[in-house]
C-alpha cells in the first residue's frame, strides 16, 4: 500500500520528494541474469531528489568547495599497471558512434576515452554545458557523487531505496509507468530508439541527454528515474542478488549491499578496482543492445570511472 506523493516546505529538502516507503518485489527473473532472484524487500520511508543533480546544481557545489572531479585529474601510473605513458592524462569515456557495423560485445568500439573531457566539457576541448544548465551532470565519478550529496547534507540512495522510488508504487510493472513501454505511442523516457549503436532515430526528440523534467514524473513524482542518464547507488556490485528465504520474518530490511571485497572484477586481475551498482538505464539503452530502461535493471561500473552518460540522485533518510 502506498500514500499519495508529498513534499515539503522545509528549505532543505527543496526539490525533494517523500517515498513512503514499504516492502515491495526487487528484481526480476524475466530479463537480464544479475537481476535475479526477484526477492521481496523493506524499505523504511525517505526522501529522493525529484531529479538527477543538474549541471546548474553541481556548479554551485563545485564554486562552493572548489571539488575538482576525478575525470579532472591525470591518472597515476602506479593506480593503472601497463598503462602507457600518453594515456595517463585527465579525462572521460565520452559515446562516439561507430561509422559502420560493429560487433555489440565489443563495446569498445563505441567508447572513446576523451582527453580533458569532464562535466564541464562533455566531449572534450571545445565543448560546453554552458546550455545544459538542467541537463544531468555527467562525468562524475562515485567519489564525485558522493561528495556532493555530503555537502548537501544528504547520501546516495542504496539499491533497494532507489528501486523502490523508481517503481512509483507499481508492484511488478515492467516500467517505472506501467506494462507498456511507449503507451498510447508516448515516449515516456529518453532511450534509443534504431539500430544501437549507429542509427538513432531519436523519436523521443533528443540524441544525447535531456532536461531533467522532459519525460513525465512517475507514480511518486519523481523525474528521470528511468533513461536518460545511469544513476550511482551505494551498493557494492555482485552479479546476483542474495534474494530471501521466501518466508515474512526473513524479508530483508533497508538491506545495504555487499560487502567491498565481493564487487572485484574477477577479469581484470591486474588492476582490481571496485564496482558499485547503477541503475535506470540511459539514452543510450537499446531494445537490440541494453533493454535495462527499467526499475529491476542494474550494471556494474568501477568506481573509478566517469562517461557520458552517468550521473546521480540523492536522498535523506527520515
Amino acid at each position: 500500500m502506498t500514500t499519495a506523493p508529498e513534499t515539503r516546505n522545509d528549505p532543505a529538502m527543496a526539490g525533494m520528494i517523500r517515498i513512503p516507503g514499504g516492502t515491495f518485489l526487487m528484481g526480476s527473473d524475466r530479463h537480464y541474469p544479475e537481476e535475479a532472484p526477484a526477492h521481496r524487500v523493506t524499505v523504511d520511508p525517505f526522501w529522493i531528489d525529484e531529479t538527477p543533480v543538474t549541471n546548474a546544481q553541481f556548479r554551485a557545489f563545485v564554486q562552493a568547495t572548489g571539488h575538482v572531479t576525478f575525470a579532472e585529474i591525470a591518472p597515476r601510473a602506479e593506480d593503472y599497471p601497463g598503462a602507457r605513458p600518453e594515456m595517463l592524462r585527465p579525462g572521460s569515456l565520452t559515446f562516439r558512434p561507430p561509422p559502420g557495423p560493429v560487433d555489440l560485445r565489443q563495446p569498445l568500439s563505441w567508447w572513446d576515452f576523451t582527453f580533458f573531457a569532464n562535466w564541464r566539457r562533455p566531449y572534450g576541448k571545445g565543448s560546453s554545458n554552458r546550455d545544459l544548465d538542467d541537463h544531468p551532470v555527467v562525468h562524475v565519478a562515485h567519489a564525485d557523487a558522493l561528495a556532493y550529496a555530503q555537502w548537501a547534507g544528504k547520501d546516495l540512495p542504496t539499491e533497494a531505496e532507489w528501486e523502490f522510488a523508481a517503481r512509483g508504487g507499481l508492484e511488478g510493472a515492467e516500467y517505472a509507468w506501467g506494462d507498456a513501454f511507449t503507451p498510447g505511442g508516448r515516449h515516456m523516457a529518453n532511450t534509443w530508439q534504431g539500430a544501437f549503436p549507429r542509427e538513432n532515430l531519436t523519436e523521443d526528440g533528443y540524441g544525447r541527454t535531456s532536461p531533467v523534467r522532459a519525460f513525465p514524473a512517475n507514480g511518486y513524482g519523481v523525474h528521470d528515474m528511468i533513461g536518460n542518464t545511469w544513476e550511482w547507488t551505494q551498493d557494492w556490485y555482485v552479479p546476483r542478488h542474495q534474494g530471501d528465504a521466501g518466508k515474512a520474518c526473513c524479508i530483508p530490511a533497508n538491506p545495504r549491499g555487499p560487502r567491498e571485497e565481493d564487487s572485484l572484477d574477477p577479469a581484470t586481475p591486474r588492476i582490481r578496482i571496485p564496482r558499485k551498482v547503477l541503475k535506470g538505464g540511459s539514452h543510450l539503452c537499446a531494445p537490440n543492445y541494453c533493454r535495462r530502461y527499467r526499475p529491476a535493471a542494474r550494471h556494474p561500473e568501477p568506481v573509478d570511472t566517469s562517461t557520458s552518460h552517468v550521473s546521480f540522485r540523492c536522498v535523506r533518510r527520515s
